[in-house]
């Protein structure tokens, strides 16, 4: 949703500014943090928030991702209904931590990123947690499901399901051993450079593959 971490360079060739950057973050920041209070008492209800001020601030925030001709023609994402049964909890195992990832990016370089571990998701199957190793820190897990690039599925390249520098973390429940994330593909969304090109955006690696149809969350129709 929000611009993504390796674009701010592509930012400023848009023209847009560092003041919009800035407010774009923090207005999504607050919205997940609205995201996760609503959800305490009805995941739903969280949802709709969400697809409302998600659709809101693509169609008017001048950080959107979207061209200033996208948004003149722009009536909404396209996001599935809530459905209960994609809200998962998981625990993150040590499988695969330390494990180092270098994303090239046309506009930053190589970016490096360290595994955390992994979280089992049942039938689903698994998915890579990541650190970034420059600024921020934070944890990142994109995915690419067998939806991907189909007619009527979700964006080709994949989709991010948590990525905390930007505030996009749904909680934790439990503690210690026991303590789990909230990973609500509901929630999952497309990153920028599904939209426009001039964004640089991390992809899901072949740890961060499900062969399973993943159809809720944000799905894919250009604009």
């Amino acid at each position: 949703m929000a611009p993504d971490q390796f674009d701010e360079h592509e930012n400023s060739v848009a023209g847009i500014s560092a003041v919009d950057i800035a407010d774009w973050r923090l207005r999504t920041f607050a919205l997940y943090d609205d995201v996760r209070k609503i959800a305490v008492g009805d995941p739903f209800q969280a949802h709709v928030y969400w697809r409302q001020e998600r659709d809101r601030m693509f169609g008017t925030h001048p950080a959107s991702a979207l061209t200033p001709a996208s948004k003149q023609a722009f009536s909404g994402l396209r996001t599935a209904d809530y459905n209960p049964q994609f809200r998962r909890y998981a625990a993150l195992s040590p499988e695969g931590a330390g494990q180092e990832m270098n994303v090239q990016t046309g506009t930053d370089g190589v970016v490096p990123f360290v595994r955390l571990g992994t979280f089992d998701l049942d039938e689903l199957g698994s998915l890579a947690a990541w650190r970034l190793r420059s600024y921020g820190g934070g944890i990142f897990v994109p995915f690419r499901d067998a939806t991907a690039g189909k007619p009527g599925g979700s964006y080709g390249a994949g989709r991010y399901l948590l990525d905390t520098i930007k505030g996009a973390f749904h909680g934790l429940r439990g503690s210690g051993q026991q303590q789990e994330f909230v990973l609500d593909f509901n929630f999952a969304y497309n990153p920028s450079c599904a939209y426009n090109e001039a964004w640089a955006c991390p992809l899901a690696g072949p740890a961060n593959r499900l062969a399973a149809d993943i159809p809720v969350g944000e799905l894919y129709l250009p604009v």
